[in-house]
Formats: C-alpha cells, sequence, structure tokens
C-alpha cells in the first residue's frame, strides 16, 4: 500500500487539548436558589418570549424563547391527505413532527429523526389531539412541524405550548389552548421549568426518588391532555408534581393570551375610513 512520506505524523500517544484547558470552579448554588436566581420548592417559571406569524409561507406559526430553550413551530393545511387509506370520512388526521437542530444541544447532533424525536413527537400529537376539532376537517389532515433551535430544558413542554400557539394562528378551531410545564423532583425537593443542566444532573442524591414530569393542560377547561413521566417517583410526589405544573400553565397563560390577541390584532384589516 503505497505511504505519503510528505505528511507529518502526529505522535503515537496522544490526548485531547481539552485536558490542559483551564476550567473555571464550579459554583454550588445555596440550598434554596438555583443557578439562574429562580428559588427552588417554588412555582418559578423562566420569563417568556412569543411571537406568532414569523413563516409566511405556513398557514400559521409561532415562536418561543424561555431563557436559552428556543422553539419554532409552523402549521400546514388543512389539506387532503396523502394516503387514501388513512383517510377518514367522518373526522381529520392531526399528524405532527419534532425535530432538534444539529446546533441545538451540546452534543452535535443529525437531521435523522432519532428515539428521542419520535418520542416527543408522538407526545406532542396526544397532547394537542384533544384539544383539536378534527370533526371539523372531515377527509383532511393537519400538520405540526415543530424545530427546536436551541434546549435548555423543558424543550417538550414548550414545544407544546408553541404548536398549540401555531394551531391558533393557522385558525384551526380548537377546544382550547394547550400549555406545557415541566418539573425535577430531586429527593425532598423539585424545580419547575428546569434548565438543561438540571435536566442532567448526576449529583448524588444519596438513594432519594429522582424523576420528572411533563404535563400538557387545557386551562379553559381544567383538564391535563397530556402526561409523561420518567425516574422513580411516589404516588403522592407525583400527585403535588401535577399540581405544580397546573400552577405554573396558569402562569403562563395571560402571555399566550396576549401574544394571540397582538396577532390577531396585526393581521386584522385596517378600518374603513367613512
Amino acid at each position: 500500500m503505497p505511504t505519503d512520506n510528505k505528511r507529518v505524523r502526529g505522535p503515537e500517544v496522544s490526548q485531547s487539548p481539552s485536558l490542559f484547558c483551564s476550567r473555571p470552579a464550579e459554583v454550588l448554588p445555596s440550598p434554596g436558589s438555583r443557578a439562574d436566581g429562580r428559588q427552588r420548592d417554588q412555582v418559578d417559571v423562566r420569563p417568556v418570549f412569543v411571537r406568532c406569524g414569523l413563516v409566511s409561507q405556513a398557514k400559521g406559526s409561532a415562536y418561543i424563547e424561555a431563557g436559552n430553550t428556543k422553539v419554532l413551530c409552523c402549521v400546514y393545511g388543512p389539506r387532503e391527505t396523502e394516503r387514501k387509506d388513512e383517510t377518514d370520512m367522518k373526522s381529520g388526521r392531526l399528524t405532527t413532527d419534532m425535530r432538534f437542530a444539529p446546533f441545538s444541544c451540546p452534543e452535535r447532533g443529525a437531521w435523522i429523526q432519532g428515539s428521542q424525536e419520535k418520542d416527543f413527537s408522538l407526545m406532542l400529537q396526544e397532547s394537542l389531539q384533544p384539544a383539536v376539532c378534527l370533526h371539523r376537517y372531515p377527509r383532511s389532515q393537519v400538520e405540526v412541524n415543530v424545530v427546536v433551535l436551541e434546549n435548555s430544558g423543558s424543550v417538550l413542554a414548550h414545544a407544546v405550548t408553541c404548536a398549540s400557539m401555531a394551531l391558533a394562528d393557522a385558525g384551526i378551531e380548537m377546544y382550547d389552548l394547550v400549555l406545557g410545564c415541566s418539573l425535577r423532583q430531586d429527593g425532598g425537593s423539585f424545580v419547575v421549568d428546569p434548565t438543561y443542566p438540571e435536566e442532567n444532573s448526576r449529583r448524588p442524591s444519596g438513594g432519594e426518588k429522582r424523576g420528572g414530569l411533563t404535563l400538557a393542560f387545557l386551562p379553559s377547561l381544567n383538564q391535563v391532555s397530556g402526561l409523561q413521566s420518567d425516574g422513580e417517583m411516589a404516588e403522592e410526589t407525583l400527585t403535588a408534581g401535577i399540581r405544580t405544573c397546573i400552577e405554573g400553565c396558569y402562569k403562563l397563560y395571560p402571555v399566550i393570551q396576549q401574544a394571540l390577541i397582538k396577532a390577531v390584532r396585526r393581521a386584522a384589516p385596517p378600518p374603513a375610513e367613512s
């Protein structure tokens, strides 16, 4: 096999340059506070920025930003179903697709949909379907596409909220909006709307139970449309976590209402001159 004599070969034994980088000392937050200044064991959600109608090519679109978590959603349809064998003469069909941008996470990903993205897409569909009046769109399908631009924690909960706003912006008839909220339980303490480091922390818990919870809630109907839980949580802890997430959804509800009102006013035609 021919060899390249002009190539400068590296040493046989080498080490990663990251080992020689100076790392700042980790500052542990106080027991009652978190790294971003919010409080533990309280319904303390991050301030959000929401906007509708950003994508002109879509029937409806929405963008939500909570801390460094940035999610964009586009809605297309209702349109004729692509496969005739899936056509329902009495009801429509809701399809969801959720993907992470390759640069959204600390570790670069691929555009190919992975197992986590498929699970999130299924959870997103199960959370939105009870709120959409699909019987008003027989033999049609509504497509919901979500792209996570930056993942800084609680991405599924914010994707549910963003998709609900995009459906409303598209004029799809709904029973109610769908709001999402996440919670992370570490033994006897919990954090609402956890960040990416809080979701992936590996702190020793001394044998205490740890788990996560994501809730999709219909605020006007006071109904839960979706629930996802992982880890190990006691029944009393899970029940208290659901109530905490519902309270977090109610805190987010006025912000979403004002964003939709502003979107309707921007899209409304100017008043006719007398």
